[in-house]
């Protein structure tokens, strides 16, 4: 298939989605549909490799149960810009996985500057979950306690 019919796949797909958990909860909390992207260095036939993309759909989808998830760590890779695509498109994001290049390791221990991406999701009042999706390089429970004080500080 081209670019542009999976584009559309892609976006029908997610509206057949969206009216199947339209108005749906699961213990008070509306069900959501998440498109993430992974970074073509990882997976170099996977359609979805931007954030751009990926925002694009989503906002082409136009139902607020399908969010867009924002994996700092394979937008690095493929594109990087984080923070300005992260204000542009804070009301679309439903989940932002973190883990730091190179390595898929805790934040701190490559090039993201998880400090100031941490500083910018409160800034935008971002109140969704952060899931901490790296590989420990050390102690599992020190290194998850340290990323916890990492995103408070």
């Amino acid at each position: 298939m081209s670019i542009e019919a999976q584009h559309q796949s892609c976006i029908d797909g997610l509206k057949s989605a969206a009216a199947l958990v339209g108005g749906k909860k699961i213990r008070g909390e509306s069900v959501r549909v998440l498109l993430e992207n992974i970074d073509p260095e990882e997976n170099p036939k996977y359609f979805l490799t931007s954030v751009a993309r990926g925002f694009e759909i989503v906002k082409a989808v136009g139902h607020p149960q399908v969010q867009f998830l924002y994996d700092f760590f394979h937008e690095q890779i493929a594109e990087g810009n984080l923070i300005e695509k992260l204000e542009k498109n804070i009301q679309h994001v439903g989940l932002v996985h973190i883990a730091d290049v190179p390595g898929r390791h805790e934040p701190g221990s490559g090039e993201i500057n998880y400090v100031n991406i941490f500083r910018k999701l409160r800034e935008l009042k971002y109140d969704r979950v952060v899931a901490m999706e790296f590989l420990p390089s050390a102690d599992p429970v020190a290194q998850l306690r340290a990323a916890g004080a990492l995103a408070s500080s």
